[in-house]
């Protein structure tokens, strides 16, 4: 499958290659490629939702592979929008997510990585981490949380990491939600104008656009340094929330693809198996006619029954 629009691949057109030196200023968060708008887009997006459900179906079936799909970006990027939207319908016995938040005293006690680990997916699953093992090198840098001496290392450590899973054939895909500025206080204001989003907000909303810079600069380094071809790095404009759905699910459709996912044969004998399947259903059929009484057909059972209540249906 190529690209969502024409002949465009947003596998190529997203991807952060091995090597490059990505500057974020230089993409276009806004950017519909030929799309005009939400309407001219839906069919498509339908379209792809009702794909990914047929191929993770494939996935689970198959059981031999996973998928780990990890979704950034700064606040109001739409993480939660992907998750709602792109991965609608699939079955959720085959696809998980894992939200990663300020750690807990078990986490610290442990190796940055370990609560990742317990959250891998397993054979035949999606796993979608909303935010990831990245905020070790992204929220604790700006923050200056950790010494620089152990922040930087922790880029080979989460190489090592997904170089670990894709040898247990994890594909890894990674998205950066890419927003605007004003996008994002856009984003802000809906949810104080809705009564039903006021949930959402948290001081930490306009207190971290105070480090935007800071931010910007550490996601490159993290996607410079940790995009690799079987764990590759996206940058999605999303500042058009249909846009993003539409990308995210092109690349997730054509990883999937890629991987020429195979139902498994059957483990039994079917053969033996219609000859089972017919013996119980003549068995059923003995069953059904002994519950009509002895001496009496179902069509005069049922009439007596009729008759039953109007003699005993009370008057007036």
């Amino acid at each position: 499958m190529n690209g969502a629009v024409g002949i465009m691949d947003f596998r190529k057109k997203f991807l952060v290659p091995p090597g490059s030196k990505i500057k974020l200023a230089d993409i276009d968060p806004a950017f519909t490629a030929k799309h005009a708008s939400h309407e001219t887009a839906m069919p498509e997006i339908a379209r792809h939702v009702e794909s990914l459900a047929k191929l993770q179906y494939k996935l689970y079936a198959e059981s031999r592979r996973s998928l780990l799909i990890v979704l950034q970006g700064l606040d109001a990027a739409g993480k939660d929008g992907v998750i709602r939207h792109v991965i609608s319908g699939t079955n959720p016995q085959g696809v998980n997510v894992t939200r990663f938040q300020r750690p807990t005293h078990e986490e610290l006690a442990h190796d940055f990585l370990w609560r990742a680990h317990l959250h891998t997916p397993g054979r035949g699953e999606i796993m979608i981490f909303n935010r990831s093992y990245y905020e070790d090198v992204l929220v604790v840098r700006v923050h200056d949380i950790v010494p620089k001496a152990v922040w930087s290392t922790r880029y080979k450590r989460i190489r090592e990491f997904e170089k670990l899973l894709g040898a247990t054939d994890t594909h890894i895909l990674k998205f950066y939600l890419h927003i605007s500025p004003d996008e994002q206080l856009a984003r802000f204001k809906e949810r104080l104008d809705n009564p039903h989003r006021n949930w959402k907000i948290q001081d930490s909303d306009y207190t971290e656009r105070e480090y935007w810079p800071a931010y910007i600069t550490a996601f490159e380094d993290a996607m410079r340094k940790t995009t690799a071809p079987r764990a590759p790095w996206y940058v999605i404009p999303s500042n058009h929330k249909w846009f993003r759905d539409l990308a995210i699910s092109s690349i997730l459709i054509d990883t999937l693809e890629e991987m020429n996912l195979q139902i498994p044969k059957p483990s039994v004998d079917l053969k033996a198996i219609r000859l089972r399947y017919h013996s119980a259903k003549i068995e059923q059929k003995k069953d059904d006619r002994l519950k009509v009484l002895p001496g009496e057909s179902k069509g005069h059972t049922e009439k007596s029954a009729r008759q039953s209540k109007r003699v005993h249906a009370p008057k007036g």
